[in-house]
């Protein structure tokens, strides 16, 4: 199936465009670029009706062969905070971004078709309090064909460093549970991806 040839990065950023930019100059070879903890930066001055010196635009960093997914935002304390880039080469599986279905800022959900299926990829930023899982637990969604979901979970499930126990390490569990996934630990980083199902 076309998905199991997909190439996945996954990467915090801290808020770096740096560390943005030179992922994408050299994570060529990769389909898609799941970021967190995107920056939210002034991209250029554009004329203003109300400023005679301009308004700043901002938004996350875009480039010319991916295809940039995040929410819009009118304000810096609500700004997304996670992007995901999507070659421009699989641009015909028809990637799309949908916040009526998850509308969390720290989630993108992003469906896309394979053959006759649509098949979801869902990029998540766990900050300190969880918020994010615990928006996903509480909210009654049902998605199938999930094909990952992927995050740098703040948790000691994966990460040696992470010495306490924490409850939230059981709502990721159930999370998974609930979308029928399988918990990965590539990297010390935390993907949850769904075992392809055979046609």
């Amino acid at each position: 199936m076309i998905y199991n040839n997909l190439k996945l990065y996954l990467q915090n950023v801290y808020k770096n465009s740096l560390i943005i930019n030179t992922i994408i100059e050299t994570q060529s070879l990769f389909d898609i670029i799941f970021i967190q903890e995107s920056p939210w930066l002034v991209i250029e001055s554009i004329s203003s009706s109300t400023c005679c010196k301009g308004e700043d635009l901002v938004g996350v960093p875009h480039y010319l062969n991916q295809i940039t997914f995040s929410r819009l935002s009118s304000c810096a304390s609500e700004s997304p905070k996670v992007i995901t880039y999507i070659n421009i080469c699989i641009s015909s599986l028809c990637f799309s971004l949908q916040n009526d279905i998850l509308n969390h800022r720290d989630l993108s959900c992003i469906p896309f078709f394979n053959q006759r299926s649509i098949l979801f990829l869902i990029n998540v930023y766990s900050d300190l309090s969880q918020s994010a899982l615990k928006y996903l637990k509480n909210t009654q969604v049902n998605i199938n064909n999930i094909l990952i979901m992927t995050g740098n979970f703040r948790n000691n499930f994966w990460d040696p460093n992470f010495l306490y126990y924490s409850t939230y390490r059981d709502t990721l569990f159930e999370i998974a549970d609930s979308f029928q996934l399988e918990i990965l630990k590539p990297n010390e980083l935390l993907t949850i991806i769904k075992t392809p199902i055979q046609s």
